[in-house]
């Protein structure tokens, strides 16, 4: 596979596993990182990661100082589009290509048109390629879905599940669906926006899309998980009362019944984790991971995995439906 010049744009937990993962593939050159916590800049990567062979490469404060322009940035940085634009389009302005792991940009025409297609007018000047990826949203509630209708002769509706035990996950994650927070104050940050799983919706729009279905409007709803008992975790204590993660879930109608639905149960220690799928249609299909998908070790993988696709692309804002079949990319 041919050489692929690699810099990280984003150095959180989810960041530097992508990292070091990218490290340890033979077509991927790391030339840099880029962060804006001042704490970080200046840093050997080599002494950030652990990654002997990253010695020598440094983090940067900006684009601009990085030295040597890559061909790929991963992007691992925020969950809504709108605030990720403006640290895409300087990187799309340049013609490199972004992988990003962005919720919101799995399917960004949901919520900004208008950005979605200055991004992609602006992509196609320069011959760089963005596209969102992940687990969820990104593969297990969109992706995964769509690929078991290829066997379809006809599909009527489509159902997913996914039970997280987020007692095993990173702790940006555990604070993010509101662990430890009194269940009122978690509800009210949901209202707001300001709390909770985002993507689930585009997740939704996605599928949609890719059927040729013209849904109307996505009904999302959320709610707290209130601990039955005390928890603790490696990086938290809940007490039983308090919040311990959310139950969210998106769907539309069509016909009078529900067509799309998307169900997500992310809370600590929450008991028989696993993803599932049911596909209404010829032939039925019903699909269950138990144990379910890994969600940042897989969030890695499906950043990494989609570099050497998305320079095979067309220039453009790219939905990760656009690309072939998802597949390990060689060591």
């Amino acid at each position: 596979m041919k050489q692929i010049k690699i810099a990280q744009y984003g150095l959180g937990p989810i960041g530097v596993e992508t990292l070091r993962l990218a490290a340890g593939k033979s077509w991927a050159e790391i030339v840099g990182a880029i962060d804006i916590d001042p704490a970080k800049v200046g840093r050997d990567l080599g002494e950030f990661t652990g990654i002997r062979k990253l010695r020598g490469r440094v983090v940067h404060g900006s684009l601009e100082e990085l030295h040597g322009k890559p061909d790929v940035i991963f992007h691992t940085a925020v969950s809504k589009f709108k605030a990720a634009f403006g640290q895409l389009e300087p990187i799309a302005r340049e013609g490199i290509s972004v992988v990003s792991s962005c919720e919101e940009l799995v399917f960004p025409q949901l919520r900004e048109p208008l950005l979605s297609r200055r991004l992609d007018r602006l992509c196609k000047r320069t011959g760089a390629r963005v596209v969102g990826t992940g687990v969820n949203p990104g593969f297990v509630m969109d992706l995964l879905p769509l690929c078991l209708t290829g066997v379809s002769c006809d599909v009527r509706a489509v159902h997913v599940q996914r039970v997280v035990n987020a007692s095993t996950r990173r702790e940006p994650l555990q604070r993010k669906i509101g662990s430890g927070l009194a269940p009122r104050r978690f509800r009210r940050l949901l209202r707001e926006g300001r709390a909770g799983h985002a993507g689930l919706k585009e997740s939704l729009a996605l599928l949609a899309h890719c059927l040729g279905w013209n849904v109307g409007k996505i009904k999302e709803s959320g709610d707290a998980v209130v601990a039955d008992h005390d928890i603790r975790t490696r990086y938290l204590r809940v007490r039983k009362g308090e919040t311990c993660g959310l139950h969210q879930r998106a769907e539309v109608r069509m016909g009078g019944k529900v067509a799309l639905s998307l169900d997500l149960r992310m809370y600590l220690d929450a008991p028989n984790p696993h993803d599932a799928i049911q596909i209404e249609g010829q032939p039925p299909l019903n699909l269950v991971l138990p144990g379910g998908v890994a969600g940042d070790q897989a969030t890695v993988a499906a950043l990494v995995n989609t570099a050497p696709r998305l320079l095979q692309a067309k220039p453009g804002l790219i939905l990760i439906t656009d690309l072939p079949v998802p597949h390990v990319a060689c060591t």
